[in-house]
């Protein structure tokens, strides 16, 4: 569980850092719809560059789907999937 809350962490920071959306990453609820939020496809690609470097991950192309970008926890668990590979 504290891995869990730890990754949730950087998620926001790197959504407060990347993300362009229009409330504070903190603020926002996991499952909410991050494009509602504000993230652009444009922002979601820089997203996605700095969850690499943040978890040194590589996202594979099956999964640069906008639904693995679209909460909090959709990334949590692409993550999880990753760092567990």
């Amino acid at each position: 569980m504290t891995i869990l809350l730890h990754s949730e962490t950087r998620i926001r920071n790197v959504l407060r850092d990347y993300g362009r959306l229009n409330q504070d990453a903190d603020q926002v609820d996991a499952a909410a719809d991050l494009y509602q939020c504000g993230l652009t496809s444009h922002a979601s690609v820089n997203v996605m560059l700095a969850l690499e470097a943040a978890f040194d991950v590589e996202f594979p192309d099956h999964m640069l789907k906008r639904n693995v970008f679209s909460s909090i926890d959709s990334i949590s668990r692409a993550v999880s999937e990753l760092t567990a590979a």
